[in-house]
């Protein structure tokens, strides 16, 4: 009981308790922490924007094509024989992969 007296009366208090637990696992273990929101939250946005860079390069080098491809029909003929092997009835193909 001598030990229980020389205990400060607010660490014994229930309230005190449970906020300092709550702040506790706020602060350290959540999925919001302030060591996730802080520090690796700012690294991803910088990833998710250099990728959103290169996504909307590759959206506008295709959008050329196919404007190039609706265009010219040589272009849509070359397009389909090398992208998807096509070929004319009277032609044969060969195809050697390295």
């Amino acid at each position: 009981m001598a030990l229980l007296n020389k205990i400060p009366s607010w660490i014994k208090n229930k309230y005190a308790l449970t906020v300092l637990g709550f702040a506790i696992w706020m602060i350290f273990f959540d999925d919001r922490d302030i060591i996730t929101t802080h520090f690796r939250q700012p690294n991803e946005l910088k990833q998710l924007q250099k990728s959103e860079l290169y996504y909307q390069e590759q959206i506008d080098l295709t959008k050329a094509e196919l404007e190039e491809l609706k265009a010219n029909p040589a272009t849509l003929e070359k397009y389909a024989r090398e992208k998807y092997f096509m070929k004319r009835d009277s032609e044969d193909l060969f195809i050697i992969n390295k």
